[in-house]
């Protein structure tokens, strides 16, 4: 099983989550304050630096109003 930081598939997860939040209309800013958290927390997982766990992915899914 290949590293799933940096790997295609981790990067077609983020492009999706990127392009939720474009398409909600959202900044990464905005995504950090309705999450309580700093922007360099979005930009971190969005550029692919950081992983999500199963909570924080929930956090985010909730703030993109998305199943």
């Amino acid at each position: 099983m290949t590293k799933s930081l940096r790997s295609p598939r981790h990067q077609r997860f983020l492009d999706q989550l990127i392009s939720l939040r474009k398409a909600k209309g959202l900044t990464q800013t905005q995504v950090a304050d309705k999450l309580g958290r700093p922007q360099s927390f979005v930009a971190k997982y969005e550029g692919g630096e950081r992983r999500l766990d199963v909570i924080e992915f929930l956090d985010v899914t909730a703030v993109l109003d998305a199943d």
